[in-house]
């Protein structure tokens, strides 16, 4: 079946192609908008409409209210806090936002609308509401975030005097956060440590991964999309090797993904009845660098040396009457067009467009070539150019983001070179591509001596390099030789838990594997080992310590060609035998063709968009939007255990290589410390999230 045939809207990609994060942002306002309708006894459990119904359903039909009350828990709230904004909310006619939990005030004239989890508890909590004589709200509108039980569906139906109240009843199937225009969460903060820490739990790791599947298949009940589900399949072990939960967690997980999918196929009308997509299912011991490596594009080494809360940055600005500087905090998201062209930039590259950009402004405005003419002549730095453009308040707002950046990249370059992170980063990527060894390590450690006044930072540093090195060479931290290189770096304990956790991630058993197989009868033992190969066609971005990449690159790009082991990576639903040899790769690419893998083709992601003024960098997002509309089948990968910022890029960067719009899930965004801290939890079954730092 061609794609088009598919009868879901978002799954036809001609004019009317959306976008992942397209989608999801009109489900706040699809929430809202259904003909409502008496529920009764037997009324069925509807799986239509999104949040557009959910928000305008008490405008529609019998209902005379012009506002309403939204009531939602925990969990709804953060959805509904990463698809929409408060103003988004209250233009669909809500004036008040409640949390389900929390004694609320009575408003009997007033109509409700919940958005909430089919948990037992919230359901306890909407009958008490809506029970009895004297009810809260004049009438409910229930929509649960996913799948709700016929038990629970069977206790609101118990209720005689609350079923003439219940203006809707309906399943949204929207359990995920859709934090950038091609990534979703499952919210699971702790997937790492409850998948794969020391002490295994069994009962407590299936519930996760139970909860988990849920919630990627809301993603595809949403988007109507019916995947080919394939997974990252348990390592061959011989018989001395015993199976731990940690070997089948992906192979669990698809499992339960591929069931919840397999109702939504028979519950919801107008689901795909063939496959429209492809769905690739990893965890984290898949590439134990990517998330501990320096990663040098703008978006990951903002994140990865600002210690920001999220996207959250906060500077200080200036005060126009002479008052002390006030603090100021801005979201770098894609609502800012200089971040969307920069975000996956070479922080380098980012730094010299940065820089032209504030050129072109200054060589375009009078007062500023007037104000420049008055000073020596010379040319001006990037610093200068700032502080120019602060001082001609009739173009501060559209310049506002432009300073901004400039301030960022330059505090940014400024702790690199304090922190001696040049000299470190092609370390650690001489360290991945097998052109250093150990004793480069061991002489990094005792002769460099990161010449940095911030301790902590150096620290880390060492930390970090020691972590990339355990994962190429898993042996050299076995006993004495572990405690020499803790010493000689002057890490703590604590410090060296996170190297020696590693090995949970399931990554040793498989290099040491590889490593017994490089040796050849030259006996030649002490040749550097390498866990990337530079890839042939990859497009030279011409920038220093821009060589690494994350291995789900590799992995979506043979994906889509069809050369993705079946061993490796088995699929659930694999039709192969019945296309005599065509793998559904194959067959999903045939119209439109993919871009060859070879081609010296710069991607729509690397291309500079030449922006002069800081408003032109909107650009990149029309670009996205007509893009889109030419892409193929899309394919979503899911990463247990932590996705990286290096991960989203790539899936960026292939989305325009081999037009299929590629999306990331993951169960967390994780920046290089908070991962840190993450595998030190692994074994440190007494402590907390809260209770340690980096």
């Amino acid at each position: 079946m061609s794609f088009s045939d598919s009868d879901s809207s978002s799954s036809s990609y001609g004019a009317d192609y959306k976008n992942f994060k397209q989608i999801t942002r009109e489900l706040p306002q699809r929430l809202l908008g259904f003909l409502p309708y008496p529920v009764t006894a037997s009324t069925p459990i509807a799986n239509s409409g999104l949040l557009q119904e959910m928000l305008r359903s008490a405008k529609a039909g019998d209902s005379r209210s012009t506002w309403k009350v939204l009531i939602m828990d925990k969990l709804t709230v953060k959805m509904m806090s990463y698809a929409c904004k408060m103003a988004d909310i209250t233009q669909e006619g809500v004036s008040l936002v409640e949390d389900i939990y929390k004694r609320r005030q009575p408003l009997p004239s007033m109509e409700a609308i919940y958005f909430i989890q089919p948990t037992k508890e919230n359901i306890i909590m909407f009958l008490s509401d809506m029970s009895g004589k004297s009810p809260l709200y004049k009438k409910a509108y229930v929509f649960f975030s996913s799948s709700v039980s016929r038990d629970l569906v069977t206790h609101i139906k118990r209720d005689g005097t609350v079923l003439p109240r219940i203006g809707a009843l309906r399943e949204m199937n929207l359990e995920y956060f859709a934090i950038d225009s091609q990534a979703f969460l499952t919210d699971h903060e702790r997937a790492l440590e409850e998948l794969f820490g020391d002490e295994e739990d069994s009962r407590r790791g299936d519930a996760a991964l139970s909860v988990i599947a849920t919630r990627i298949a809301t993603v595809f009940a949403s988007l109507r999309e019916f995947p080919y589900v394939r997974y990252r399949a348990a390592k061959s072990l011989d018989v001395t090797t015993m199976t731990t939960s940690r070997d089948l967690i992906t192979t669990k997980l698809a499992a339960r993904v591929w069931d919840r999918i397999s109702q939504h196929k028979q519950k919801i009308e107008q689901f795909p009845q063939t496959e429209t997509c492809d769905l690739l299912i990893l965890d984290r011991s898949v590439d134990q660098i990517a998330p501990i490596i320096h990663e040098w594009t703008y978006d990951a080494i903002c994140h990865d040396l600002l210690n920001m809360e999220g996207n959250k940055y906060v500077h200080e600005v200036s005060s126009k009457s002479g008052a002390p500087p006030e603090k100021k905090e801005v979201l770098l998201e894609e609502h800012d067009p200089v971040w969307v062209e920069l975000r996956h930039a070479h922080i380098a590259d980012a730094s010299v467009r940065l820089h032209d950009k504030m050129t072109n402004f200054v060589s375009k405005n009078k007062a500023a070539q007037i104000q420049h003419g008055s000073r020596d002549g010379g040319e001006l730095s990037t610093r200068d150019l700032q502080r120019m453009v602060q001082s001609l308040p009739q173009y501060s707002e559209q310049i506002e983001k432009l300073s901004l950046h400039v301030e960022i990249a330059g505090k940014v370059n400024q702790i690199i070179k304090d922190s001696g992170l040049r000299d470190l980063g092609q370390l650690e990527q001489d360290l991945v591509f097998g052109d250093a060894g150990t004793k480069d390590v061991i002489k990094y450690l005792t002769t460099k001596e990161l010449q940095c006044p911030m301790q902590d930072a150096s620290r880390e540093n060492k930390l970090r390099l020691l972590m990339i090195l355990a994962a190429i060479y898993p042996e050299k931290f076995e006993g004495e030789k572990g405690f020499n290189l803790m010493k000689l770096a002057k890490l703590s304990q604590d410090d060296m838990n996170a190297v020696n956790n590693m090995r949970l991630l399931g990554g040793a058993a498989e290099t040491k594997k590889s490593s017994a197989a490089s040796f050849s009868l030259k006996f030649d033992i002490k040749k550097k080992r390498a866990a990337r190969k530079d890839r042939a066609g990859q497009e030279e971005t011409g920038w220093q310590l821009s060589r690494f990449y994350p291995m789900v690159e590799e992995l979506v790009e043979k994906l889509s060609k069809g050369e993705l082991s079946k061993d490796e990576y088995p699929c659930l639903n694999d039709p192969s035998a019945t296309f005599h040899g065509t793998s559904p790769a194959a067959i999903m690419n045939s119209s439109p063709a993919p871009h060859s893998m070879r081609s010296r083709r710069t991607p729509t992601w690397a291309r500079p968009r030449h922006s002069d003024d800081g408003y032109s960098s909107e650009s990149v997002l029309r670009h996205a939007s007509s893009d889109f509309k030419k892409m193929g089948r899309r394919i979503f990968v899911f990463i247990v255990g932590g996705a990286t910022r290096s991960e989203l890029r790539a899936c960026h960067k292939l989305t325009s290589k081999l037009q299929r719009e590629v999306v990331l899930g993951s169960t967390s965004l994780d920046d290089p410390p908070n991962f840190i801290t993450k595998l030190k939890l692994l074994t440190a079954h007494e402590l907390s999230l809260d209770d340690l730092e980096i």
